[in-house]
């Protein structure tokens, strides 16, 4: 979503990034802010407007192992911040899996991960400090300013710039992996049983198969059991990148390409899944998992992501609508759907967890034509009322194909969120085309 910007600025000061924003106010110039600019949707840019790069602000500013706690300018990204605590044999508690997002761009999407017991980011923090539309820099927590905790985390950069966050951390722990093949049917229960009411049982995550010979119908899951065995945990607990990149890389390829790639990768997936049954990983390693075999590049197509939650009791009813309005959308390139869990948390104005939610990632290809685009619309736009069928919901900082509408029943507190957007900022100086998309 190519867009011009009238300048791009950035600093490691926060005097003057205050001083840009006093600047922008002086010449009615609207600022966007930006850390790694992975949100698909706008969030990142305005026409014309100044693109506030915080990459520099990125400080680790301080660490209570007692409190297990630390403190860190916004810029910094999750790789920096595990680098620094994993020697103290200190971990996240809640990140993505992959770890090369900025810790103000995770704050402002409100992200979650793989991790069982802890859910939202928002969970974790305990408070942030904030330049807000008028140049003036606020302490924000549940306690101070409390409304606009609530509303910035999961607010999309639109009420001002997240400067240095304190949150919680916990202990690095050694997980053995579990994987098992089932039937989507057999899913929920199986969650509910074997790994919610497993305390063992610290993280997990699932796939479903978008292969044609078993569309929504086969599953693989992963669990991560801690181990008892502390002992062990140094063995592992060095820093590591996945190194096997050219495999998934060449099946993820021929998956683009027609169904025979599709069933080819599913298959590849399930064998890897059988070959890390039983190994060991660390709770660190765990949350910075390799992307780089997800990279491409193509002169008329692109890949976008789409993320939509289901409560836990909806998932086979709701797997079994999606598969009948999919399975004659031929032209619809669907590659991958990831599944996750995340508990009822709606402290953020814009919760997407109404209730405990399976949330299932999908990665589509898709062209860059007009028609495409459309088409790729139409499909999303079906599948987003199928969610929301299912006392659902869908995550907001991808692409802009959802309507008003849906959003408005997806986020039922958007009418709040937009006033609370007008409180704060009631000239407009922090802006994105998520906020021009979709306030009216």
């Amino acid at each position: 979503m190519p867009v011009r910007m009238k300048a791009v600025k950035s600093s490691d000061d926060e005097d003057k990034l205050r001083e840009i924003v006093l600047n922008a106010n002086t010449h009615h110039d609207p600022i966007s802010i930006a850390g790694m600019q992975h949100s698909q949707g706008g969030q990142t840019l305005y026409p014309n407007g100044i693109l506030l790069d915080m990459k520099q602000y990125n400080k680790i500013l301080k660490l209570d192992e007692n409190k297990k706690q630390i403190t860190v300018q916004s810029g910094v990204t999750w790789a920096d911040i595990q680098k620094f605590i994993n020697p103290y044999g200190l971990a996240l508690k809640v990140s993505q899996s992959q770890n090369i997002f900025t810790v103000g761009g995770s704050l402002s999407v409100n992200v979650h991960g793989r991790d069982i017991r802890h859910h939202a980011l928002i969970e974790t923090v305990e408070s942030f400090r904030l330049l807000n539309a008028q140049g003036e820099i606020i302490n924000v927590s549940r306690d101070t300013n409390s409304e606009l905790f609530h509303a910035v985390i999961g607010g999309y950069g639109l009420f001002g710039v997240i400067l240095d966050v304190t949150f919680q951390l916990t202990d690095d722990e050694l997980y053995q992996i579990q994987t098992k093949s089932l039937a989507y049917d057999d899913y929920s229960a199986y969650f509910t049983r074997e790994v919610l009411q497993n305390d063992a049982v610290k993280m997990h995550l699932a796939r479903i198969s978008v292969a044609p010979d078993s569309l929504l119908k086969e599953m693989y899951v992963t669990d991560y059991y801690e181990t008892d065995d502390r002992s062990q945990l140094e063995k592992y607990s060095s820093l590591k990148r996945e190194t096997i990149i050219a495999i998934p890389k060449f099946f993820l390829g021929l998956a683009r390409l027609n169904d025979w790639g599709k069933n080819m990768f599913w298959t590849t997936q399930n064998t890897y899944n059988e070959n890390i049954n039983d190994s060991y990983i660390t709770r660190n390693n765990a949350m910075r998992s390799d992307s780089t075999f997800m990279e491409y590049d193509s002169f008329n197509k692109t890949e976008v992501l789409q993320e939509y939650f289901v409560p836990v009791h909806q998932f086979s009813a709701y797997i079994d609508d999606l598969r009948d309005s999919l399975k004659n959308e031929k032209d619809f390139n669907l590659l991958n759907i990831t599944v996750r869990y995340v508990e009822k948390n709606e402290e953020a104005v814009m919760s997407y967890a109404k209730d405990d939610m399976f949330a299932l990632v999908m990665l589509i290809n898709q062209g860059t034509s007009k028609d495409r685009i459309e088409d790729t619309e139409r499909v999303i736009r079906n599948m987003i009322d199928i969610t929301l069928d299912h006392e659902g919901s869908y995550y907001l900082p991808y692409y802009q194909y959802p309507t008003r509408a849906q959003l408005e029943k997806a986020y039922p507190r958007t009418a709040e969120f937009f006033a609370l957007k007008k409180k704060y900022d009631p000239k407009g100086r922090f802006m994105n085309l998520f906020y021009k998309e979709y306030h009216q």
